[in-house]
């Protein structure tokens, strides 16, 4: 089953502030993601950011959650930078 993928206005900007070629890999590595969903681990996060899950792209990191509906993009960027917000 396929989620609907939304992003979050911090997703979008994080984004922006990336190359043409990493938001590419980007948007590859999330539809990636919710065409193979069920068949996944998906790596939780703690403290301030309990709840979510992160998604490994080279050096960047997406975070995002899911329910039965959507997968909700909550930030995109450099895995020094994505962290520290």
């Amino acid at each position: 089953m396929r989620r609907h993928i939304e992003f979050t206005d911090k997703a979008f900007e994080g984004l922006e502030s990336l190359t043409a070629v990493v938001r590419e890999r980007v948007f590859k590595k999330v539809r990636w993601i919710n065409e193979n969903f069920d068949d996944i681990r998906h790596q939780s996060l703690s403290s301030n950011l309990s709840g979510l899950f992160k998604l490994r792209i080279g050096d960047y990191r997406v975070i995002y959650s899911f329910d039965d509906d959507f997968i909700t993009i909550h930030q995109v960027g450099h895995h020094r930078d994505i962290y520290s917000d």
